[in-house]
């Protein structure tokens, strides 16, 4: 959510950065509109309440005296019929205000590349060098199967398109990385381990940005206000919702392991084959909470935490920061992490990590006190709210599988895996 301050103060600087995200910058016309009507109500409300308690006042000192107070008490019974007609406008016009700011994106900062789509992202850098292979290089989705370890047919019998089932070392090989994730970014990163909730209400999607504009894309359990989390990201920024916390405490650094469920809407026809887009997959999800001073270099760290797992691993890939019309409405600057995949001969994105600045702390109450030199209590202030993959586990097994498969088919497991994995490779049936 945008600073109302912001929005009313420097309109056109916002209409300058909205129209950069290809957002309708019309809607800050219709803000505006809205705010000069919400305080007019309040401006006339304030009046009248002040007039009904002089008049109140005159009542009294009349009867007081034993002189008539019969116009005095006409005023205030007028007042009393406008008073609540104004509370109910102003009240209708806030609400109508707070829907239009829930819809509004989020700024980019200054260095995010302007464009409308991804043909404009910046690649920062490349890291590795793709593997050249002297033999025809499988795409995971045959691969898998002809191991035995990915079935997605039968994960269809029981669910439908958009779903794997695993066995053996496939299954395996997802729960060793997640392993070996978590330990990675609880042992080495300073991340505390968390397990939150899988399902979250509708408050937690508006405050991290997922409500009220995406609902197609999320997963509503029938009859109830509770949706399954479409990423850890939400359960885990919304754990200090409407919290003030003391700057000493921050900045806090989450990761957890969930499974995440997406409807995928508009997705139709897109990645139909294999683990690329999925309805449900599995991901260890990295979280911070900072000062606004110290945010940016937060997110060049987060990316850093999040580009360690590829490089244990040893996989190449590049980072890439996103156009302003390619990001996420919640976010003011996104680096996309891609993964080189040999079986699609392309960089796939594995990570999104992000600086949504202050505007999922403004929807969910998210602040901290700033520590004062001089022993007075400060004022709070909004704080940061950062998130990245730190990966998507599916997409991480996609790239073990096609980066490390050999020429009989089996897989190679990468080193820093095999304490996880209990073997060193992966064959038919295994």
């Amino acid at each position: 959510m945008l600073s109302r301050t912001l929005l009313r103060d420097s309109p056109d600087h916002v209409r300058e950065l909205l129209k950069a995200r290809a957002a309708d910058v019309g809607e800050v016309d219709r803000w505006h509109r809205l705010d000069g009507q919400r305080r007019a109500c309040l401006t006339e409300l304030e009046e009248l309440l002040r007039q009904r308690n002089e008049a109140s006042k005159a009542i009294g000192a009349l009867k007081k005296k034993g002189e008539d107070a019969s116009a005095a008490i006409e005023r205030v019974a007028e007042l009393k019929g406008r008073i609540p007609e104004l509370e109910a406008e102003s009240a209708t016009v806030e609400e109508e205000l707070r829907d239009l700011e829930l819809t509004l994106p989020n700024l980019p900062h200054e260095s995010v590349p302007r464009g409308d789509d991804e043909s404009a992202n910046r690649v920062e850098r490349v890291v590795g060098e793709p593997r050249s292979f002297d033999f025809e290089v499988q795409a995971h989705w045959d691969l898998g199967p002809a191991l035995g370890i990915l079935d997605f047919e039968r994960a269809a019998k029981v669910a439908g398109a958009r779903f794997t089932t695993y066995f053996g070392a496939g299954a395996r090989l997802e729960r060793s990385l997640i392993n070996f994730m978590l330990d990675l970014h609880t042992g080495e990163h300073g991340y505390r381990e968390t397990l939150p909730p899988f399902i979250v209400n509708s408050d937690a999607l508006i405050g991290t940005g997922q409500l009220p504009k995406f609902g197609e894309d999320l997963f509503r359990l029938e009859g109830h206000r509770y949706y399954l989390v479409p990423t850890a990201e939400v359960p885990l920024t919304n754990l200090y919702r409407e919290e003030i916390l003391a700057e000493a405490d921050l900045p806090i650094r989450m990761t957890a392991f969930t499974p995440c469920f997406r409807a995928e809407a508009g997705s139709h026809g897109k990645d139909v084959r294999g683990l690329i887009r999925q309805h449900q997959f599995n991901k260890v999800e990295l979280v911070q909470l900072t000062t606004p001073e110290t945010s940016y270099e937060s997110l060049e760290a987060l990316t850093g935490h999040a580009e360690r797992v590829l490089q244990l691993l040893g996989l190449p890939y590049r980072v890439v920061t996103l156009a302003t019309g390619d990001m996420g409405v919640s976010a003011a600057k996104t680096y996309d992490i891609e993964v080189w995949l040999p079986g699609q001969d392309a960089y796939r994105e594995i990570s999104s990590c992000s600086n949504c600045e202050a505007y999922q702390a403004r929807r969910a109450g998210l602040r901290y006190r700033p520590e004062s030199g001089d022993g007075k209590a400060s004022k709070p202030r909004f704080l940061h709210t950062l998130n990245g993959s730190g990966l998507a586990v599916g997409r991480t097994v996609v790239a073990v599988l096609e980066n490390y498969q050999e020429r009989d088919g089996s897989v190679t497991v990468p080193e820093a895996l095999r304490p996880y994995m209990g073997c060193d490779r992966i064959e038919a049936g295994g």
